[in-house]
């Protein structure tokens, strides 16, 4: 029983995986086909919605670098959302996809629904806590880092040098 138990506990991550990773993809699509987001001005804008979200931020110097060039930061969010959830899916850099993750879902925390009351109306505090257990476990099965690390180990195991 333990031995199965052991096998399912293994895919525990898989279902947070797949949906961090779906979200993120989808985020950063969404931001890439929203001319209307990218613009530095205008309803839907990034500009207008980190302005509306300024005074009442965490982390007002936060929305002030996003304000210097509010078009700049809104491809490098949507970029970073499409790199974030691509790299989740594939379990690519796995760790790294989900610090990446993190970090993002933190600076939205901290601007944009830092507002929310009570808290936990803010979905960013949520998702930053959600990235956590794949910054810690990264991506074991069903990844590129998983099939990387068993063909260096075989490889190791074989007496080939590894690189």
């Amino acid at each position: 029983m333990e031995e199965a138990e052991g096998r399912r506990s293994r895919y525990a991550l898989l279902p947070l995986r797949i949906f961090l990773g779906v979200t993120f993809v989808y985020a950063g699509l969404d931001k890439l086909t929203d001319p209307a987001f990218l613009a530095a001005d205008g309803p839907g804008s990034l500009g207008e919605l980190m302005r509306s979200a300024r005074d009442t931020a965490g982390v007002p110097g936060l929305v002030d670098l996003a304000l210097r060039s509010p078009g700049g930061f809104g491809w490098a969010m949507a970029l970073g959302e499409l790199a974030v959830g691509v790299g989740t899916l594939l379990g690519l850099f796995a760790r790294v996809a989900a610090a990446g993750g993190a970090l993002i879902s933190l600076a939205l925390w901290l601007t944009v629904s830092w507002a929310a009351t009570p808290y936990y109306y803010g979905n960013d505090l949520a998702y930053l806590m959600a990235w956590l257990p794949l910054v810690i476990a990264g991506a074991p099965l069903i990844s590129v880092d998983a099939a990387r690390y068993r063909r260096r180990r075989a490889r190791a195991l074989a007496g080939v040098p590894v690189s």
